[in-house]
């Protein structure tokens, strides 16, 4: 729960919303990573998909209702729609899904621009708002808690206010506790979204929301000028993702909240967690973070050298608008590269590591994590291998659990089509010198096989570890096939699941760099040390 309580809500649509951004593809790994990360930094509603309409929006919720999803602050929620015309809400598949999905928040779109009603859903607006009613009240007699997005409300607004209005009072009739106008156009401006929001909380005295489209580069600061107005319930996604240009930023959203309104809409600790976060989260959805975002950017706070930099000496606070450190970035002086100690000192401390204590050895850590990342290195979503380099570097990692002597792989193209990729391992483990072949169905597979056949009869750990997830991702800077490639492991023993990487020109020596990762990390975590 944020210091607001329930007198503000931050509504994270990454999932549902957000999704729909092309090139984004969530599995349903992802979408629990993705959800996990929402909560920990303090929103307080994710929408995890539409339940009944997406199989994998489906078995989401399922595995989450199983256990697979424990949430510490964020209440999950259902997407879907109302009942159909003329058809009875307890009768509606769609309806039950919702229940199915058994989250204790239900969203519901309603049509709310007449033309909509008349053309999309060919009924009549008494039979609209019919809908809305009882498929609301239906919900709410189920004992769940209803949120109302009145899609294309504000043009609908502007065309015919009187069915605008008529439709939110028939969600409010219902039980909703929240009806969220929506700019699903994304075609508003602030002063007039502004304007709108206002008139509509004085005209009826209900609990509003916003959800803003970014089709004219507006969704933040119509999302700010909606609050301004009169709006308690933030509809955003995570780094804007969305369908045609995205939806309202959250981080960018949270931000102005917190540091320019004074809204403390996330709790205390989680601001300093916003760029990480973010970095995180784009790392999940295989897109390069925008180096240009607001707060969380590489280059929100970053100066070149000559005015900004001589004014920056006497005191940073003249050329940046907030301290990076608030949001959990760094400011950088491009020339010098200043960047990284207090993000790092940070990540420390999760891992129970005082780095304060040791200020040689934190700017050797920086300067170290700096020429890995310029070398394509990402640690944002790859916690498990920042903490082997800390302790690297600070000498507290114990000898690793074997040695790489070699490795090869072997791709065979037969004639009839089929592809066979052999790779044999020579590694050092507990004293003895081991060979291990093995075949998969790609390079990497079969490298990841012939390791686990090396490393098992001295790892009793080893069989409970898997390969939970593999991303690939080529950096941009290069192109073709010199290109610099960067592989994210995620990995599970079952309990707990950690991230690794690996860079290289070779895809095959990033897999293998972040492989290695992957098992030496869980060596640390056994308690003893395997032998």
């Amino acid at each position: 729960m944020t210091p607001l309580g329930d007198s503000f809500h931050v509504f994270d649509t990454t999932l549902r919303d957000g999704a729909q951004r092309e090139g984004i593809s969530y599995s349903v790994n992802d979408k629990l990573a993705v959800a996990r990360l929402l909560d920990s930094l303090g929103v307080g509603f994710i929408e995890g998909g539409w339940p009944g309409a997406m199989p994998k929006d489906t078995e989401f919720f399922a595995r989450a209702a199983a256990g697979e999803l424990t949430l510490k602050h964020a209440q999950l929620v259902a997407f879907g729609s109302t009942r159909k015309a003329g058809v009875k809400v307890e009768q509606d598949a769609q309806v039950r899904a919702l229940l199915d999905a058994r989250t204790p928040v239900v969203t519901l779109v309603a049509k709310s621009d007449r033309r909509h009603v008349e053309r999309a859903l060919r009924t009549d607006v008494a039979e609209n708002c019919a809908m809305v009613r009882d498929t609301v009240a239906f919900l709410v007699n189920e004992g769940r808690r209803v949120f109302v997005d009145a899609e294309h409300f504000f043009d609908g607004y502007a065309y015919d206010p009187d069915t605008a209005l008529r439709v939110l009072e028939s969600a409010v009739e219902g039980g909703a506790d929240v009806v969220v106008l929506c700019d699903t156009n994304g075609g508003q401006l602030p002063l007039g979204l502004a304007e709108t929001v206002a008139d509509v909380v004085a005209r009826t005295g209900f609990r509003v929301g916003i959800h803003c489209q970014d089709d004219t580069s507006c969704a933040v600061a119509n999302t700010i000028a909606a609050v301004q107005a009169g709006a308690t319930h933030v509809q955003c996604t995570a780094n804007g993702y969305g369908e045609r240009a995205g939806n309202a930023d959250l981080f960018a959203v949270v931000g102005n909240l917190v540091t320019k309104l004074g809204l403390q809409v996330l709790p205390h600790e989680s601001l300093a967690e916003l760029t990480r976060v973010s970095h995180a989260l784009a790392e999940i959805a295989n897109i390069a973070p925008d180096t240009h975002q607001a707060y969380v950017g590489s280059s929100a706070f970053a100066h070149k050298a000559g005015l900004h930099a001589s004014a920056i000496k006497v005191d940073p606070e003249l050329y940046n608008h907030i301290d990076p450190d608030t949001v959990g970035n760094d400011m950088r002086v491009l020339v010098t590269e200043m960047a990284g100690r207090a993000s790092l000192e940070l990540k420390g401390r999760e891992f129970g590591i005082d780095l304060t204590r040791r200020p040689e050895a934190l700017t050797n850590v920086v300067r170290k994590v700096k020429e890995l990342e310029a070398g394509g290195w990402s640690f944002e979503a790859a916690d498990a291998s920042l903490e082997l380099l800390l302790k690297e570097e600070l000498s507290d990692l114990d000898a690793p659990p074997f040695v790489l002597e070699s490795y090869r792989v072997v791709l065979d193209h037969h004639q009839d089509g089929s592809i066979v990729s052999e790779a044999t391992v020579k590694v050092h483990v507990a004293g003895e010198r081991v060979i291990a072949t093995a075949e998969g169905n790609g390079p990497v597979h079969a490298l990841d096989a012939a390791l686990r056949k090396a490393l098992l009869p001295h790892l009793s750990w080893l069989d409970a570890v898997e390969l939970n997830d593999y991303k690939v991702r080529i950096l941009t800077d290069q192109h073709g096939t010199d290109a610099v490639t960067r592989v994210l492991v995620e990995s599970t023993d079952g309990e707990r699941e950690w991230t690794t990487v690996g860079v290289h020109g070779n895809i095959v020596e990033a897999s293998w760099l972040a492989l290695c990762d992957a098992l030496v990390h869980k060596a640390m975590r056994v308690s003893p040390s395997p032998a």
